[in-house]
Order: C-alpha cells, then structure tokens, then sequence
C-alpha cells in the first residue's frame, strides 16, 4: 500500500531528517584509519538520542547496530564491529532516526584517509547517480525514470547496478511501497505524485552487479570481491520538485551542480 504524505508529516520527516543528516556530518568528520566501526556506530547512537530520536536500525529484524557500517567490497548491511579502518578504505555509513513516529533514512561512502584515484571516481560517480536520481523526482514522472537515470549513469562509466537491492518508500516504516530499482526503463513504473516520499539509493559496484550475503545474515558483498559504494537520500515529491528531507551542510561536492535539482526544489 502506498501512501502520500500531507504537508504536516513532510515537515515532521523533515525534522527527523535533520538528525539524520546532522549525526551523518559528525561520523564523516570523525572517520580515520586506525578507528573501529563500533565507535561510529556508538556515536550515531548517542548523537540521535541526544538530539531527541531514536537509532531506526538498532533491532530492526534483530540488527544489532545504530548504523551499517560497510567497508570496501561489502555493499550494504555490514555490522558495526571490531574492525579497525585502515587507510585507503572505502566505508559506507547507512544511518536512520525515527522521530514522532517518522522515518528517515540516508547514507554516504567516505574515503578512509587518501585512497586511490580509481576508488575516488567510484564515489564521485555513485554521487552524481544520486543527484541525477533526485532530479528525476518530478511530479508526473515515474519510478522507472530514477532507475533508468542512474543505470546510465552508472553504465556509461563501466560500473555494475546491483539488481537485488532497492531503494524504497518511507515515512511511518523504514521500508514502505513502492521499491525503488536502480536500474530500469524511462516511463515506466507508478507515477510519481506529490506526497510520495522515497528513499532513493544507488548501490554501485566497481566490477559486475552479482552480490552475496556473508554467514551473518547480514553483510552484502559483491561477488567478484571489488569495490562498492552507496549514497542514499531521503526525498519528497512536491508540486515544485524534489525535497531532500536528509540533505547535509557537509560533503555534498558542490562542485557538480550540473547534475543537481534546481537549487529552490531542494531547499
């Protein structure tokens, strides 16, 4: 079932949002070599309770963790741990809070120290998926536009779309209707109307889209064991664009402005 958001619940998830994409500025900064996961993990859970929410992913479906903390060929899922980051890692961080009973979910991948010049254009093109993504979030298009859009992107620059994995409505729950691919055909899917509000989050891999679960249950890797990278965004359709509800003051790279939404539709 899938419902549309009024103006009021866009604004509490907005809120929500700010926790978010506040909590998320604080573990980007605070990323080094030489730091475990659960030490990130332990300050996005004090940073959303302190900030008056509540950690979405701790228990959900039994998770352990306040984030997912996934590092290099592990795509999403990976549990906060004992792992030391080293220099030249690649960390994805998926991070979500629940405040007043609504949900917002986003996530980014960040360079561990200096890495290399191939694991940088991974990011910055897995980036620019998810603006180019957000741009399609107009009023009267379709899902299939925000998939085909970041399938081409992504394809263009020789980097697999992980099929398995989707991105996903949100609001009372992490994980509503409609699924959101990343891959797909334009013009097709269910309409995109205002009050939708979407998770939308490009998983792109640096070799094929094949990925495997690890004895966990938990941790997705790719299955040629290459790089992978994930940012994600929470968005609301509205009859002037696209809103992100989670969009950071920090490391968002400015610089591509050629693959944003107009400035005022994200403001």
């Amino acid at each position: 079932m899938i419902t549309l958001k009024s103006p009021r619940e866009i604004e509490l998830m907005r809120r929500s949002g700010k926790i978010t994409s506040s909590v998320l500025t604080a573990l980007i900064k605070a990323v080094r070599p030489g730091m475990t996961t659960s030490e990130l993990d332990r300050m996005a859970e004090e940073g959303i309770r302190q900030a008056g929410g509540v950690p979405t992913f701790k228990g959900y479906n039994g998770f352990p963790g306040s984030i997912c903390a996934s590092v290099n060929d592990e795509v999403v899922h990976g549990i906060p741990g004992t792992r030391i980051l080293r220099e030249g890692d690649l960390l994805s961080i998926d991070i979500g809070t629940t405040l007043d009973g609504y949900v917002s979910d986003s996530a980014v991948t960040v360079p561990v120290g200096t890495i290399s010049a191939q694991a940088r254009q991974l990011l910055d093109v897995t980036q620019e998926c998810l603006t180019i993504g957000v741009a399609q979030m107009q009023a009267g298009k379709r899902v299939g536009d925000i998939g085909a859009a970041v399938q081409a992107h992504a394809e263009r620059h020789g980097y697999g779309v992980v099929r398995e994995l989707v991105g996903h409505g949100v609001g009372r729950s992490m994980h509503e209707e409609p699924q959101v691919p990343n891959y797909g055909e334009p013009g097709t899917g269910m309409e995109l109307r205002p009050g939708l509000v979407l998770a939308v989050e490009p998983m792109i891999t640096q070799g094929g889209p094949r990925i495997r679960i690890l004895g966990d249950g938990w941790t997705v890797v790719t299955a040629d064991g290459k790089l992978a990278a994930h940012f994600e965004h929470t968005i609301a359709v509205t009859e002037s664009g696209p809103k992100i509800l989670t969009l950071r003051d920090y490391a968002e790279r400015p610089e591509i402005e050629r693959y944003r939404p107009a400035r005022e539709a994200i403001a």
